[in-house]
């Protein structure tokens, strides 16, 4: 279920926009930040003038940080995995429990 929509105002590249969402305006504001310091990285090291091409290449960055993000997931997750399944070696067979 989505909650009561709330409008806040953000600034991005420069540029400000309202935005509609279920999400508590302090979590909009801090996604706002999180893009905005994107676009900025993005203006700020390269010769980008458009401000769509500052979007894109910022779009590409944050969904670059996302990949990664879920790389490391996925590994720490392996690692808990194989950890668990060796413990599980240590314990009594009645203990062990089912086996994935």
């Amino acid at each position: 279920m989505s909650g009561p929509k709330h409008s806040t105002r953000v600034t991005i590249g420069g540029e400000e926009y309202t935005i509609r969402s279920d999400a508590a305006p302090e979590r909009t504001k801090a996604l706002a930040e999180h893009v905005d310091k994107a676009v900025r990285d993005v203006t700020g090291n390269a010769s980008v003038v458009e401000s769509h091409k500052a979007a894109i290449l910022a779009a590409f960055a944050i969904a670059d940080e996302l990949f990664r993000e879920r790389e490391e997931r996925e590994a720490v997750a392996g690692s808990m995995r194989s950890l668990a399944a060796e413990l599980r070696r240590w314990l009594p067979p009645g203990k062990r429990g089912p086996t994935a």
